[in-house]
């Protein structure tokens, strides 16, 4: 598998007589887990269906493929009626074939989606309706369902919201994975700590581009020391010898 890399190019948004996004301007390479950060209301979200096409803009975002086209996409949260009677295994069947799910599960599809519930540790929920499962659950779901067919590119909107630390490891296994395999993750998160842990490069924005970079290079500016006041940088091992890598931490959290 070949993730896409993407390039941002001179992106505008306005809504109305509201500009949301201003001469945006950077790129996303494949294989890497790409996180967006900013402010509520900065345009991260904007920016990204500006990318999947959902929203009118100017300025160029080229996307370039390989073979695989297929994009994943996580929500932050799957709004359903929980009284659908839909199982966990019908909801991810629906997803991997197109004959009716009431027919069952073609023999194709059988292993994929039981080697996705062992993934995301919802063997034992298989028969369980979507309404009865907790938020953290629904979404572990709806992350096994953005797994097929499997995409080149995954998308994630805040995906680790109403997950427990299990859930939550759970997800971040299987985004390493996925870009480990060679795929493609833009991320829009909001726990910079997290950030610093996950990703290989993140970019800043407030309705213009105000950080891009490795997050320990562009962590450690003036800038984000403006943007992140409470962030602070632990650069020993627990030994008290120089660590290889730099732990950032939230104060507070």
């Amino acid at each position: 598998m070949q993730g896409p890399s993407i390039e941002f190019k001179n992106v505008n948004l306005n809504l109305g007589n509201t500009q949301i996004l201003e001469d945006v301007s950077f790129s996303i390479s494949p294989t890497t887990i790409h996180c967006i950060i900013g402010s509520n209301g900065g345009g991260k979200t904007s920016l990204i269906r500006c990318m999947l096409g959902q929203m009118p803009h100017s300025g160029d975002i080229k996307i370039k493929w390989g073979e695989n086209r297929t994009i994943g996409y996580v929500p932050q949260q799957l709004e359903i009626d929980k009284t659908l009677p839909v199982s966990v295994v019908d909801f991810l069947t629906m997803a991997t074939q197109r004959r009716p799910a009431f027919l069952g599960q073609s023999k194709q599809q059988a292993q994929k989606i039981s080697d996705l519930l062992e993934e995301f540790g919802l063997t034992s929920k298989r028969n369980d309706k979507l309404g009865s499962l907790s938020g953290g659950e629904r979404q572990r779901v709806v992350f096994a369902q953005a797994m097929v067919p499997t995409p080149a590119l995954l998308v994630l909107d805040e995906p680790m919201t109403g997950l427990d630390v299990a859930g939550g490891e759970v997800i971040l296994a299987a985004v390493r994975k996925f870009a480990s395999d060679g795929g493609t993750v833009v991320w829009i998160n909001h726990d910079i700590a997290q950030v610093n842990k996950v990703a290989d490069k993140l970019t800043y924005v407030n309705k213009t581009i105000v950080l891009d970079g490795a997050p320990l290079e562009v962590l450690q500016t003036g800038v984000a020391n403006k943007l992140f006041p409470t962030l602070s940088f632990n650069e020993s091992s627990p030994d008290g010898d120089s660590a290889e890598t730099t732990d950032i931490e939230v104060e507070g959290e």
